[in-house]
């Protein structure tokens, strides 16, 4: 039904600050609510075809107060066309001077988009895939009011360019949605230089999630980060150890994984620091888990991680006892999706 032309439509529709649609209907509808629809503030498109949507960019562009964009793909398989992108983010540059939420999940990145994300200077919200962008075109990105960033595994450089870049008001740092995998390039390097930008320029971080390799230098640099960053409430981390060790040696590296970042944790640990979500790789001994509780001063934990050893029945009973003395708030093993998505509540 074209609602726009009901009776008192205008009266009903000129106040809507909040729309979310997917784009089955015809492009049609959205040139109608453009005539009657100016003052949406917030607005989430759900992306089901590979059409040219030249009626959502209609709409985009006649918004006076647009603070909130959204586009999520729902087909990741769909052919798109060269131009998909294109009128979307041409009328997202218009409002540059209101925007100041970007959730981009596009299935590829449109050459437009290096031209207009650098002139959205009023983010504080960017949840963007930066992995194509070249260096030259992410140092045009400045946010200096920034407080959410994704920083996805591989895109760490790119990351640590806008953090540099950013005014240190920065809160959350966000995880990607896929897992991990050992095909990212210069990862070590990538990920100490995105280590040091944290805690250089993130002062205020509050909710961090963060992939580090095992080595002495990078567990050097993340006791430095806990010790700068005293706001942080919650973590959540992956450890990525060398995938050359031999395969009789994979146990070992990861109970010494586990030890040393309970240690380190226990040193140095933020007092705000509340909830904790570890991925792999990693295990901790019945022992160093205890001895971690054991000495836990900070506020009663939770932990959450992947590994489903944790609901077995000795480390159970441990976990258990720790709740009873109020040490662990609560302890789970959920997904991969859940335990990284920050959003995600205990």
């Amino acid at each position: 039904h074209q609602i726009f032309y009901f009776p008192e439509a205008n009266l009903r529709f000129e106040s809507l600050c909040e729309l979310i649609c997917d784009t089955s209907m015809d492009s049609s509808y959205f040139y109608g609510l453009s005539w009657l629809c100016q003052h949406i503030q917030r607005l989430i498109i759900f992306n089901e075809d590979s059409g040219v949507h030249n009626g959502i960019a209609k709409l985009i562009s006649v918004q006076k107060n647009l603070k909130y964009f959204e586009w999520k793909e729902l087909n990741w398989f769909s052919v798109t066309k060269s131009d998909y992108y294109k009128e979307i983010l041409l009328a997202l540059e218009k409002k540059a001077d209101t925007i100041n939420h970007l959730k981009l999940l596009f299935i590829h990145q449109h050459p437009t988009l290096y031209k207009v994300l650098p002139k959205l200077h009023k983010l504080k919200t960017l949840i963007v895939d930066l992995e194509e962008f070249s260096e030259e075109q992410l140092k045009a990105c400045v946010y200096r009011d920034l407080e959410v960033i994704k920083a996805g595994f591989y895109e760490l450089r790119a990351a640590s360019i806008i953090i540099e870049n950013s005014g240190g008001y920065i809160k959350k740092i966000l995880f990607p949605s896929y897992e991990f995998d050992d095909y990212v390039d210069n990862f070590d390097g990538d990920s100490l230089i995105f280590i040091r930008k944290v805690y250089e320029y993130c002062p205020s971080i509050e909710y961090l999630s963060l992939a580090i390799s095992s080595s002495k230098e990078h567990f050097i640099e993340f006791e430095k980060l806990l010790k700068i960053c005293q706001n942080l409430k919650l973590l959540i981390i992956i450890i990525v150890y060398n995938y050359d060790i031999e395969m009789d040696d994979i146990e070992r590296k990861l109970l010494e994984n586990g030890e040393e970042l309970l240690k380190i944790l226990s040193r140095s640990a933020p007092t705000n620091l509340r909830e904790i979500r570890i991925i792999y790789d990693y295990k901790f001994s019945l022992k160093v888990l205890e001895e971690f509780l054991e000495n836990w001063k900070g506020y009663a934990l939770s932990i959450l991680t992947c590994d489903p050893i944790y609901k077995e029945e000795n480390y159970i009973k441990l976990i258990n006892k720790y709740k009873n003395n109020g040490v662990i708030k609560d302890f789970r093993c959920e997904n991969f999706t859940n335990v990284t998505n920050i959003d995600f509540k205990i």
